[in-house]
C-alpha cells in the first residue's frame, strides 16, 4: 500500500484490538506502545472473547458503538472486529495489531485464540498484521508498564521486515521480563506439540485440567524460545 496521499507523505494507519474486550489493560498498553508511529483506530470487543477462535458473525447484526474519534466497540468477535475495521472504519490500514494478550499464544495455542484470528483474519483480507501476548511464568506477576516498554521496542523491529501476502507474525514476550535491558529475540517456528491435559468428572460436568508451564515442546521452537527467557517472534501463513 503506498505511503503517500497526493504526492504527501501521510502517516502510517494501524488498526488495534483483542480478544479481552474494550478498555482492558493489554489493548490500552498496546495503544501506548504505537501511538508514536502513526494513527490508531481502535476496534475492539465489547465483551471478553478469549479461546473463541476464528469465529464470525453473520447470520446477526453488528451493534456498533462508536465511544470517541476512532474508537468502536463491536458486539462481536475479534474476526468480526477486524471486519468491519477493514471494510467500514478503517479500509485504508496499513497494520492491524491484535493485542496485548495476557497470557501466551503459543504452538497449538493460535487455533483457538482469538487474538491471532484478529491478526489472521487480516492477513486474509491483504493487510500486515501481528497478534502479541505476554507470557505469565508460574510465581510471576504480569506487569503492564514493562510489557508496554518490551512491545514499543520489538513492534518497530518486525514491522520493519517484509511481509508477503498471506503472512502475518505471533509474537509472545518471555516472563519474567527485565524492566532495564533489551530482551533477546529470536525468529522461531510453531510448535507442534499437543498440551498434556485431562478431564475431571464433577456431578455429570467435565472440568478440564491442564497446565501450559509444563507443556512438552520441540527445541528451538517459539514455546522453548519463549520459555526459555527471549521473545519469540513466529512468522504464520494463512
Amino acid at each position: 500500500m503506498p505511503n503517500h496521499v497526493q504526492g504527501r507523505h501521510r502517516l502510517v494507519k494501524i488498526v488495534l484490538t483483542n480478544d479481552d474486550g474494550y478498555g482492558e489493560p493489554g489493548l490500552i498498553t498496546l495503544r501506548r506502545s504505537v501511538q508514536f508511529m502513526g494513527e490508531v483506530v481502535v476496534v475492539a470487543p465489547r465483551a471478553p472473547q478469549s479461546g473463541i477462535g476464528h469465529r464470525v458473525t453473520l447470520r446477526y447484526p453488528l451493534q456498533v458503538d462508536q465511544v470517541r474519534t476512532n474508537h468502536y466497540i463491536v458486539q462481536g468477535t475479534p474476526a468480526d472486529c477486524t471486519r468491519l475495521a477493514l471494510k467500514q472504519f478503517a479500509p485504508d490500514a496499513d497494520w492491524v495489531l491484535a493485542g496485548i494478550n495476557p497470557g501466551a499464544n503459543l504452538g497449538s495455542d493460535v487455533y483457538q485464540s482469538g487474538t491471532v484470528a484478529a491478526a489472521r483474519e487480516a492477513a486474509i483480507l491483504g493487510v500486515k498484521a501481528i497478534a502479541i501476548s505476554q507470557y505469565i511464568g508460574p510465581a510471576h506477576e504480569l506487569d503492564w508498564e514493562t510489557t508496554g516498554l518490551h512491545a514499543a521496542t520489538i513492534l518497530p523491529l518486525v514491522m520493519g521486515q517484509a511481509q508477503p501476502p498471506g503472512r502475518y507474525w505471533n509474537i509472545n514476550l518471555p516472563s519474567p521480563l527485565d524492566d532495564q535491558a533489551p530482551m533477546a529475540h529470536a525468529q522461531c517456528p510453531l510448535d507442534k506439540y499437543p498440551h498434556r491435559y485431562s478431564y475431571t468428572r464433577e456431578a455429570g460436568v467435565f472440568r478440564y485440567n491442564g497446565v501450559i508451564h509444563d507443556r512438552p515442546h520441540a527445541a528451538g521452537s517459539d514455546v522453548a524460545v519463549c520459555f526459555g527467557g527471549r521473545i519469540a517472534i513466529t512468522p504464520l501463513e494463512v
